[in-house]
């Protein structure tokens, strides 16, 4: 008996995504069936170059095609079609599908840090990536990604600085290093404004979007300027942190935007001459804040001297020890977020743009 293309549509929609629980025909992710022989080769669209159950839909993908009457074997390539924010005629970044805003409730905690990695990550997948620092009393990714020409203006507009695979804008390249940037509200407001509508970003997958600590006039701008598809809290595991988390939860809740999930930075520490974990900041404080809260929990990140020697000499630990305990999770987490991402998309607009990822 031949094996026929629509047997194995009718196959591929009994597999569901793990994370968007809906078939993979439904969803539109099946796109190319070729069988020669018996042999099939596939092209499925991830919803995300960083998705992180991409085994797991290979596995059951085989696993609903191997019981086919004629079924001689199957290879699948992956592409990435991901998917983008709501946008309207005014949009201030319309070649941005997705603007996600690292926050926290206090500084300290090691949200630059975070928002810089993260971003590596995602671009490392295949994504293409922006990081705004949008940080602008202190503005620090310039230094941790060794940057500091100012940038270019090209047909009046404001061109990024690219390093790391990552495009990137910043007070810090605009402003001496020993100078204070002493404004007042609405002047920040129109600081942000022209990091978004003045900077030529081009087609970004993700801009990333590295607030200041707090609750002020800089997140209140950003969820005003443009449409976000989502946040991050990050916090270390102590009371006194995640107490401010909650805050800057409840303040993106009361503007509505959807807060993506939490993340525990400097959970532990792991020493170099007893292989010991100790737990400087507390145990926990973030996974019971998610969960308390009813919001995702997407990691922990260790404490580490090669993060902060990373961030010293604009070599982000991802690239300078890209095996270390740190990256891996970095990676890790990176994945839940953009899976998190589609999650939030899945019911918009999707805007294909597909980026090949070989054969699995």
């Amino acid at each position: 008996m031949s094996l026929t293309e629509q047997a194995v549509r009718e196959a591929l929609a009994r597999v569901n995504d793990p994370e968007l629980n809906r078939d993979l025909v439904s969803l539109g992710m099946v796109r190319r069936i070729d069988i020669a022989d018996g042999a099939i080769r596939l092209r499925l669209a991830l919803t995300t170059p960083a998705c992180p159950l991409k085994s797991v839909i290979e596995r059951d993908v085989r696993a609903a095609l191997e019981p086919l009457p004629g079924f001689r074997g199957v290879e699948i390539e992956f592409t990435a079609d991901v998917a983008g924010r709501a946008r309207g005629q005014q949009d201030l970044a319309p070649g941005v599908r997705n603007i996600v805003g690292i926050a926290s409730g206090k500084g300290g905690v090691g949200k630059s840090t975070v928002a810089l990695n993260l971003a590596v990550a995602l671009s490392q997948s295949g994504a293409r990536v922006g990081l705004l620092d949008a940080d602008i009393y202190g503005p620090n990714i310039p230094t941790m990604m060794g940057l500091r020409e100012p940038p270019r203006v090209v047909k009046n507009q404001i061109v990024p600085l690219e390093k790391h695979g990552l495009k990137m804008i910043s007070m810090g390249l605009l402003v001496p290093d020993d100078s204070p940037v002493v404004w007042r509200g609405p002047m920040l407001n129109s600081a942000l404004r022209q990091f978004f509508g003045d900077v030529d970003w081009g087609e970004l997958d993700y801009l990333l979007v590295d607030l200041p600590p707090g609750t002020g006039d800089v997140q209140i701008s950003l969820v005003q300027l443009v449409q976000v598809t989502g946040c991050v809290i990050v916090t270390t595991p102590q009371l006194v942190s995640t107490q401010d988390a909650r805050r800057g939860l409840a303040m993106f809740q009361q503007t509505n935007t959807p807060v993506l999930g939490i993340i525990e930075n400097m959970a532990w520490f792991r020493c170099d001459g007893c292989d010991k974990i100790h737990r400087l900041f507390g145990e926990g404080g973030g996974e019971r804040t998610a969960r308390e809260l009813g919001i995702d929990f997407l990691g922990s990140i260790p404490l580490g001297q090669n993060v902060r020697e990373g961030g010293d000499s604009g070599v982000p630990v991802l690239l300078a020890d890209p095996d270390c305990e740190q990256s891996l999770q970095f990676r890790r987490i990176a994945g839940e977020l953009a899976a998190a991402v589609s999650v939030q998309n899945l019911e918009g607009g999707r805007r294909p743009v597909e980026i090949n990822l070989g054969s699995g």
